[in-house]
């Protein structure tokens, strides 16, 4: 199982709570990537998205409208 999420640094300390899905792990892999706010506001604006109404029924509209372009053979 792959864990990615944004986490803040307090102190130059991070800590990380694990979800269930890691009970009983030996091992796990971390890497530590510097991102600029920039890339993080995108992010964290992205996560917002996946779960706002408006913005998902256009998705839900634009795919209804290619769904029939999809369709054939070009």
């Amino acid at each position: 199982m792959t864990l990615k999420q944004v986490y803040k640094v307090n102190n130059n300390q991070l800590t990380i709570s694990l979800p269930e899905n890691f009970r009983g792990r030996k091992q796990v892999m971390v890497i530590v990537e510097d991102i600029e706010e920039a890339q993080l506001d995108k992010i964290i604006l992205m996560k917002k998205a996946a779960t706002d109404s408006l913005f998902l029924s256009d998705i839900q509209e634009l795919s209804a409208d290619f769904k029939n372009i999809d369709a054939e053979n070009v």
